[in-house]
């Protein structure tokens, strides 16, 4: 394992979880009669449930802002750092932010809340349902050390869910490019949406490919799966997989997250 994901996160394949917030002030769906209240409420239930099912880290993000913008308002980034401020002193485990789709927005998220990583889309050039999906990696990078984040850990996603790379690129190039100019600090695998299950073969041909990068599953983790997907990554980002009935839309389920947990706990002690 890459020594910055033991030093954070004291185990073996740490499994990372979502707390996904509820529609933000500007979200088309934002629930303007419940207001923040209702966003704060549901994100402190969520966040310790994870915790009591004893999750190894945290990833705020703004989920049900959908659809997506690649570069957010000024009031997402301010609604989250309320949030996060506000359950800062429940937070027990390691935690970091995820702004959707906007690396610069997260990277200030991060500086605002103390996040130690954020996870993005940070390199390349896609089509996707939000449009055409261009980055600036080196503008990226050069902004987190300008605003005093040179420790702040940059996930790349590099197979976004919902967009395809504009070039015919095979993925193992990919992860191979994506290291050698960007130095990421771990690569995330994804399925084709958030909940899709993440190809197995695939977490392989990427892990391989890279020298000195963990690699992360990030979508599609579940209880039935999670063996299988650690035997070849190196942790896993879950979300859906901790919903009451497995739902994307639903409440975490302390249950389903325990549950999960011992398993990973489980094939942990046979490494």
């Amino acid at each position: 394992m890459s020594n910055w994901m033991q030093d954070l996160f004291h185990v073996e394949k740490p499994i990372i979880a979502m707390c996904h917030l509820q529609p933000l002030p500007g979200d088309p769906y934002y629930d303007a009669d419940g207001g923040m209240e209702k966003v704060m409420a549901a994100a402190k239930a969520d966040l310790l449930a994870l915790q009591e099912g004893g999750v190894d880290g945290i990833m705020f993000s703004n989920e049900f802002s959908l659809p997506y913008l690649t570069k957010v308002e000024p009031v997402t980034i301010a609604a989250m750092a309320r949030v996060i401020g506000e359950l800062k002193p429940l937070i027990t485990v390691p935690y970091g932010v995820n702004c959707l789709w906007d690396p610069i927005a997260s990277i200030d998220l991060a500086v605002a809340v103390d996040g130690k990583f954020i996870r993005e889309i940070i390199s390349g050039v896609y089509a996707s349902d939000f449009g055409l999906w261009n980055t600036n990696v080196g503008k990226t990078v050069r902004h987190k050390m300008a605003v005093g984040a040179k420790d702040l850990k940059l996930l790349f996603n590099i197979v976004p869910e919902a967009a395809r790379y504009l070039a015919d690129r095979d993925i193992k190039d990919i992860a191979r490019s994506t290291e050698f100019n960007n130095r990421p600090d771990a690569l995330c695998v994804s399925g084709l949406t958030a909940g899709s299950e993440t190809d197995t073969q695939i977490l392989g041909q990427v892990k391989a490919s890279v020298k000195r990068t963990p690699i992360l599953c990030n979508t599609g983790c579940n209880v039935n799966n999670i063996t299988r997907q650690l035997s070849v990554a190196d942790g896993a980002v879950c979300a859906t997989t901790f919903k009451y009935d497995g739902v994307f839309e639903n409440a975490v389920d302390v249950k389903r997250v325990k549950e999960f947990m011992d398993k990973v706990k489980e094939y942990r002690a046979t490494l």
